[in-house]
Formats: C-alpha cells, structure tokens, sequence
C-alpha cells in the first residue's frame, strides 16, 4: 500500500513541491496564538498515553465522536482510556473529508513516524507503538516543540495571570521562546455579575487600585497591561461573541461601574456603552506599548442547554454566529484611529461569510505608522481551518490586500502534536500558489516565490510582532 502522508502530501505539480521542499518546510515556526500552558512547559510534561495526547480536552475530537454516534461514557466520561481510543480509532474512517483525518493522520507520521490508516484494525499496534514513544524524553513537551522547530510560541493568559512560569521559562536555559498573550475576556465578562464582582476584587487588590469608577478600573486595567509588558507581552487578545459600538460620557461610565459593583442588571444600551469604552482603554493602552491586537468575531457558545447542565462549558457546543459585524466594528477602529492610537491588529472571524468583509476592511486602516500589513486578516479559525477553508482565506487576502504580508499560520491549540498544522498549512500555501504559475496566473519567478512563500511562514511574523532575540 503507497503511503499516504508522503513527502509531496497536498502537493500537485513541480512548482508546488518546489516551493514547499526548498522553501517552506525549511523555515523555524512562530506560533503566535496557541493555548499550551506555561507551566507544563516549564515542567516539561509529557503525556501518560495517546488518549491524553489526541483526545483529553480537545472539543474538535469530541463533536467528531459524538457525530458518529459515541456514547458520552467514552467521550468525557470516566471510561478506561484504551476503550476511549479504540472508539477514536473505530470513528476515524467516517471522517473522509473532515481536516481531522488529515491532521491526525499528520500528526501519527511526524511525531510517531507511523504512516498507517487510524482505524480499528490498527488501534492496538498505535496505542502500543505511540505510547511507547510518550514515555521516551524525546516526547516530551519540550522536545516535542524543539523538534518541531519552534522558535516562538505565544501562550494566552488571563490579564490577573502572575506569569510566574513565563518569568521562569525566561530565566532557564530553554532556547524556546515563550511569551504570554494578554487575553482580554474577563475585563468584559459582565454577563456573569458574581464572577465579575470577583475579578473586580481581585484586580483591586493585585493592582493597589481601589476601582470605584471608570477612571479607576480604566488605571487598573493599564497596570494590568504594564505588567505584562514587563514580561515580555507582544500580543493581546479578546474574544467578541457580539460587535458592540455604543459612545458615552464619563458619568454614564461611573454609574455602570457603581451597578456592577452593587451586582445590579444593566441595560443592552449600558452593556454595549461599557464595553466600547473597555476596547478603547485597552487599545490605547496596546498602541502605547507596542502590541498587536487580536480580536477574534462571532463564537455563539453553549447552544445545547441540556449539555451544558451535564458537561460545563466548552465542551463542544459553540457554533457560528451569523450577526452583522462590519458598522460596529468599523466604529470601533476609527474610535482608536481617530487619536492616532489604534494598534497593530489582526482580525478572526469565525463565520466564513465575514471573511472578505474583514478583507475589504484592512485596506480602510492600514497606515504608514507601523510596519506594512498594520491591520491583518486572520488565519482561517475554528471551523474553517481546513484545506477549503485555509484557501479561501488566502484567496480573500490576496482579492482584498496584501498577501506577500500575510503573517501566516497559527495553532490555537492545547495540543503540542498540533504544531504539524503549521506544516499542513505550508503545504496548502505552496499547493496554491503552485497552481496559480502552473496555470499562468502568476509568473514563473523563482525569487518572488520564493520570498513570498518564506515571508509568509516565518519572516513576516517575526518582523510584524518584533519579537526579541532568541536567548543564547
């Protein structure tokens, strides 16, 4: 049986392999958003066995199962963990066409040198032969990651996060750079007034602030925001179920902190008023230290209020929002752009329907004051980070901007084995821009491709984030 992730995976034509085998698989990887732990990092964990590895706390793998009709037991219940991957691997061909089938594939050839089909037949021999490996300290996180050639990687955090293992990671002798996000959410999580309530106390208390009014929680937030530029910070994040764009006055603001501090109902109006003024404080305060600022659109989360109840959240069921996002959030970039003051931005939205609004919305607010590709159009995210998904989004950007400054792929992944996305990725740029010289669409010019294919995977990241130099 011909392997199937071969050395020309996803590749058709010489142009394509070219550019791949030359140029991009050769170049170090930044991964600018993942969601890894700074902690087992530092701690150098490894995983107990190929369960923990694919299937503990990865949702995309739990919709998967649940589709082909896996009973929740061996899902996120307490089933033994070779029966919750023989259900995996029993699941996997059903999966023709989902990027899940290529990318565990992917992942069983890179990090366990294993080209076989997932599938029951096999299972035994990959539990066997990839935990094997697991136990090795070539698999553990760190290696893991040197392996794979990382040369950045970027963790998301919570802004009441102390970053003591960033500061230690920083201190050892780990030639891996791990840096933190500041990840925005809980500063406008006011759906929730109890948990709210509570981060306004601890925020109080970390900061030395007394919050009592706007101007107060807007100091707060910019301590927040200097300590972890402190440590090394290049990056913020917030997530935006909802676009909201509402202006008001200084005293609208004091008395919407005096009813989140007394727990009391706000209104839509007051909702939207409150986060505005939020996104504008933290934009300022991005554009003042130099960040880059991701926001990530449209995540309508816990649809199914019955799994809800059973599982938590974040266990499988957001979906797509289909809100209108263009007038808000156009707003709320001129908002910063006014004053001068909006910073390096990168916009996800979930919805592929939003990709070529996002697209014709970069070339409104790119400026001169940055480095080329100010306002960028975000990796293809969540539900659209497949191979039909990726290229549209590259296609969108190169309709709509300036592909050549694209700053290319992410993982958004708690996964260490998931950093072979960056080279499924790089196959699919290739792939695509070799078709278009093959077909004529583009010239036959070895060091424009060339260049276009190495900035896009690793040059245009590290010169947009200006990262610092690796330690020695």
């Amino acid at each position: 049986m011909s392997q199937f992730i071969n050395e020309d995976f996803l590749l058709q034509g010489k142009t394509a392999k070219s550019l791949y085998h030359q140029h991009a698989s050769k170049m170090p990887i930044i991964d600018y958003h993942n969601h890894l732990d700074a902690k087992d990092i530092y701690n150098d964990i490894q995983y107990r066995s190929m369960t923990d590895a694919w299937l503990s706390g990865d949702h995309y793998l739990w919709r998967a199962l649940r589709s082909n009709g896996v009973d929740e037991h061996f899902i996120t219940g307490d089933a033994p963990k070779y029966e919750k991957f023989q259900k995996w691997c029993e699941t996997m061909p059903y999966l023709l066409g989902n990027p899940l089938y290529h990318w565990c594939h992917l992942e069983l050839k890179t990090y366990f040198g294993l080209d076989i089909r997932i599938n029951s037949e096999n299972c035994a021999k990959i539990w066997k032969h990839c935990n094997a490996q697991l136990k090795s300290s070539s698999h553990s996180l760190r290696q893991l990651l040197l392996s794979s050639h990382v040369e950045t990687l970027c963790t998301t955090d919570d802004p009441l996060s102390d970053l003591s293992y960033h500061r230690k990671l920083a201190e050892s002798d780990f030639s891996v750079q791990v840096l933190p996000t500041f990840r925005a959410d809980s500063l406008f999580a006011i759906d929730d007034a109890e948990k709210f309530h509570q981060m306004l106390t601890k925020l109080s208390v970390l900061t030395n602030i007394a919050v009592n009014d706007f101007t107060s929680y807007a100091e707060a937030i910019i301590e927040r925001v200097r300590y972890f530029s402190e440590h090394q910070c290049r990056l913020s994040d917030v997530g935006l179920k909802v676009v909201n764009y509402a202006p008001s006055s200084a005293a609208v603001l004091d008395q919407i902190i005096r009813k989140l501090l007394l727990q009391e109902p706000l209104s839509a109006l007051e909702v939207a008023q409150f986060k505005t003024a939020v996104f504008k404080v933290l934009g300022e305060a991005y554009y003042a230290h130099g960040w880059s600022m991701q926001v990530h659109i449209g995540v309508l989360t816990n649809v199914n209020r019955r799994r809800l109840n059973e599982l938590g959240k974040g266990t499988g069921f957001s979906v797509i929002n289909d809100n209108a996002i263009a007038t808000n959030l156009c707003h709320l970039l001129s908002m910063l752009d006014e004053q001068r003051r909006l910073p390096q931005t990168i916009l996800y939205s979930i919805n592929p329907k939003d990709s070529v609004v996002l697209g014709s919305i970069l070339g409104a607010f790119q400026d001169s004051d940055s480095v080329p590709g100010k306002i960028q159009l975000g990796s293809a995210w969540w539900f659209n980070d497949h191979k039909a998904g990726m290229e549209k989004q590259l296609q969108d950007l190169a309709n709509l901007g300036a592909l050549g400054r694209f700053i290319g792929m992410l993982t958004d992944s708690r996964s260490v084995l998931s950093f072979s996305r960056h080279d499924y990725f790089r196959r699919i740029l290739c792939n695509l821009i070799g078709h278009w010289v093959d077909t004529g669409e583009l010239p036959k010019d070895k060091a424009l491709l060339s260049q276009t294919v190495e900035n896009i995977c690793y040059w245009n990241a590290k010169n947009y984030f200006n990262f610092n130099v690796l330690k020695n």
